[in-house]
Parts: structure tokens; sequence; C-alpha cells
């Protein structure tokens, strides 16, 4: 299974960071193709809500920046993973900024389902989704339950199908094979 992880986390040398590795790493001993995009590595310059990845470069951000290889590797994925610390309430602005550049992997146009507004699909398969969110100190579960409801709604709007939430409390071995089960 391909497997691609978005690590949100700006900080290379945390606790968490280290965590993401480690289910990385197990994913990969198992077999998977895994591909982790740290997220602070790239130049992600952010959705100014143009509209041009719709009307000028369909499928694609106006923006040369590393949007286009975010946006191939989760396509291109089985499943792919939001990985990311809570800070002060919310995953890393890291993360909301490469998931808002997320947008041409949808249509302009819209379709109801289920009763509201959702986007079109621009492909035929859209990956799996998991989140792995870091929960520090200055977290707690209404963090946790927040942050995991915002990220289902965003994934319901981007054809995703969540399948996954863990935090980071259990062992990297664990959550690998429950990320390698659910996919």
């Amino acid at each position: 299974m391909r497997i691609t992880i978005l690590n949100g986390d700006p900080d290379p040398a945390s606790a968490f960071q280290l965590y993401v590795q480690q289910v990385a790493g197990r994913l990969a001993d198992s077999g998977h193709t895994v591909t982790t995009l740290n997220l602070r590595d790239l130049d992600l310059k952010g959705c100014s809500g143009c509209f041009g990845c719709w009307v000028k470069t369909p499928g694609e951000c106006v923006k040369r920046d590393d949007s286009a290889r975010v946006c191939r590797a989760v396509i291109d994925s089985s499943l792919t993973v939001l990985a990311s610390p809570i800070v002060m309430g919310f995953t890393t602005a890291l993360l909301k900024r490469a998931t808002d550049q997320m947008i041409p992997l949808v249509h302009p146009y819209f379709v109801v389902q289920g009763g509201e507004m959702h986007h079109r699909p621009r492909y035929a398969k859209y990956p799996a989704l998991g989140l792995l969110l870091g929960a520090g100190s200055n977290c707690d579960a209404e963090d946790i339950e927040i942050a995991t409801a915002i990220w289902k709604r965003t994934a319901r709007n981007l054809k995703f199908r969540t399948v996954f939430t863990a935090v980071a409390d259990r062992s990297a071995k664990e959550v690998a094979d429950e990320l390698a089960r659910v996919a």
C-alpha cells in the first residue's frame, strides 16, 4: 500500500517528530511504500482564494511552490496521514496551510450530498485519511475532539474517507499496525 504522511511538526528535534519517524519506519518495514513530507521543509505559500487553481491552471495552484508535490503525493496514495502536534488547541499552521492548498484536488462545482453542499470530485479515486495527533501538556480531551471533528469535515469536502484517528500516547508500533489494517 502507498502511504503518504504529511508531518506538520515545525520542530525537527521534537518527541513527536521522532514518533512520526517510528510510525513511518514500522509501516515501511511491514512492506508499505511510505512517503513522509515534512511540511516545515517545503515551500508552501498558502491559499489566497484566487480560484486560479480552478480557472487558470485547473487542478494545480497558480503559485509556484511545493503544493503540487503535496497534492500529487496525496492523490497517488492509498492512505494519507495528517500528523501534527496540538498547539494552542489545534493542529499546526503548517498542516492547515498544506491542506488549504489541496483544494485543486476537487472541482469548483458543487453537488448536494447528504443535504450539504460539497465540491465535485476531480479524480476517480481519493485516499483514505488517517489523523495522528501529538498531545502535549497543554492539550486536553476537548482539544483532541475539536481537532478531530474539524479534520473529518475537511476530509469530507476533499473527498477523503476518514478511517483512523490516534493520539501519540500509544506505542508507534501499535499505531502503525492499526494504520496498516484500516487502509
